[in-house]
């Protein structure tokens, strides 16, 4: 069975942003500058062991994933921020779509990255 679906039907308008930091205090600094700044409305942080090739060589560094949820409408200027701020000269930025969740959680992920109500 052939089945296709629509690309429209697939996207919500949010997305989860994964990047790595070397410890703990430069992820924590990473996530108030993104939170502060509206541009996300959680970000989940956890220590992990990697392995990757870096210039030729096999890297082996403790690091601190950060998962960032925000929405379509926040990404560009989080990256942004993320590549200003971030100590690596090329940070791990992988934008991941969120293609459904919870209604109330997806109008919270939009309140929280909005223009505050006055």
């Amino acid at each position: 069975m052939n089945i296709t679906i629509a690309r429209e039907s697939m996207e919500s308008g949010y997305c989860m942003v994964i990047t790595t930091a070397p410890d703990r205090e430069e992820a924590e600094n990473l996530a108030d500058g993104i939170l502060n700044n509206r541009l996300a409305a959680c970000v989940q942080m956890a220590d992990i062991r990697s392995f990757f090739l870096w210039e030729g060589a096999m890297q082996k560094e403790s690091e601190v994933a950060l998962s960032i949820k925000t929405t379509e409408a926040r990404y560009s200027e989080l990256e942004a921020h993320i590549q200003e701020y971030h100590p690596y000269d090329v940070p791990e930025i992988i934008k991941l779509p969120i293609t459904g969740g919870l209604p109330v959680y997806l109008n919270w992920l939009d309140s929280t990255t909005g223009t505050p109500k006055v």
